[in-house]
């Protein structure tokens, strides 16, 4: 009988383990900036899956990238370079922002300006469905 409640407590363990170390993978990194950004532009990678439709292209469920501004910051820029159109989500303190690729940013989303305290979820799209390989640029120099 001790058997048997050792056999079915084992898998269950596993099972259960298995489940929250995938629930911890899961989750996005988060990125926090402040005053003291000790390099002049921090580029982050990522790929950008969107399956999810919306009025900001192709975006994926969760976020791609997330930022934690410890203290209110007179200027940061924020660009992304990738393949096809890419677009850029923001949703933060402050609302939601979408960034389409145009013309006039060579193809390349770019958000620019004061950003106030908070954390900013960041999902990197594309206006065609597909993969795409991104380069998120977070800098505090001007251009």
């Amino acid at each position: 009988m001790k058997t048997l409640r050792l056999l079915t407590l084992v898998p269950v363990s596993l099972v259960t383990s298995l489940l929250f170390n995938q629930a911890n993978l899961a989750q996005t990194p988060i990125i926090q900036i402040n005053q003291n950004l000790s390099i002049d532009t921090l580029v982050v990678n990522g790929i950008s899956r969107g399956t999810v439709p919306s009025n900001c292209g192709n975006i994926t469920a969760q976020p791609s990238q997330v930022i934690k501004v410890t203290e209110s910051l007179p200027y940061l820029r924020l660009t992304v370079e990738s393949q096809g159109k890419p677009t850029l989500l923001i949703d933060g303190p402050g609302g939601r922002f979408c960034v389409l690729a145009d013309n006039y940013s060579d193809n390349k989303p770019e958000l620019a300006g004061f950003w106030q305290l908070g954390q900013y979820s960041l999902y990197i799209g594309n206006l065609s469905p597909g993969q795409f390989t991104y380069n998120l640029s977070i800098s505090k120099q001007k251009k």
